[in-house]
């Protein structure tokens, strides 16, 4: 097993035996990120139905039936392997419950490598905007968000999901890394050339950084 998880051998031992508390100590060093990637990588229609909290809790049960899979052969750090039991997660619900018009809603994000599921323009410029929910602001909003989206789409698809993993997800350099199969220097250069075309972006629309946002 990775070495993250043989710090607390102990722990991964009783938690693989049905000891659920031993399961939460695990699990809650890495909800908050895990709830950052629902957040952003659920299709904006499922919100109302599946908040974070149950997603995860889903994701919290099919951990411990999986232990002993990870124990047996998985290469991944625990918080990623918890990541892909997420993105596997939200990939059923998608297929469940809206099916081929998972992405009606707006171009996606390529899909790339690990990088599951897709997470669409129109959530990476929601987050982008923050709460701008004034009445007042909501022909600036709407304005806004199209152009964003727009941009987002024009923007290299590796550099974008490496921008979408780390400004987005929080997830360091060396874990984006392994989730798309690059070497952390390649992973490196993305990030930066996608945060140095952010920046271009956002200030070609006009009233961005005058807005406040959430």
């Amino acid at each position: 097993m990775p070495s993250d998880v043989m710090d607390n051998p102990d722990q991964f031992h009783q938690a693989r035996a049905g000891d659920e508390r031993a399961l939460r100590q695990l699990f809650d060093p890495h909800r908050e990120r895990l709830r950052k990637m629902v957040r952003l990588r659920l299709d904006r229609r499922l919100r109302g139905q599946f908040n974070s909290s149950a997603i995860l809790e889903d994701v919290f049960r099919e951990a411990g039936r999986r232990l002993a899979e990870y124990q047996a052969g998985s290469h991944l750090p625990f918080f990623l392997w918890l990541r892909l039991l997420t993105g596997e997660r939200i990939q059923d619900l998608h297929r469940q419950y809206l099916g081929t018009e998972a992405w009606e809603g707006g171009p996606e994000v390529s899909l790339y490598r690990g990088a599951l599921p897709e997470a669409n323009s129109v959530s990476l410029a929601a987050q982008l905007l923050g709460h701008m929910t004034a009445a007042s602001q909501a022909v600036a909003r709407a304005d806004m968000q199209i152009r964003l989206q727009e941009a987002i789409n024009s923007m290299d698809p590796v550099d974008r999901e490496v921008l979408t993993l780390c400004h987005f997800e929080e997830l360091t350099n060396a874990e984006a890394a392994l989730v798309l199969g690059l070497d952390k220097t390649a992973a490196t250069q993305h990030y930066l050339r996608a945060l140095k075309r952010l920046k271009e972006i956002l200030s070609s629309i006009p009233g961005f950084f005058k807005n406040p946002r959430g």
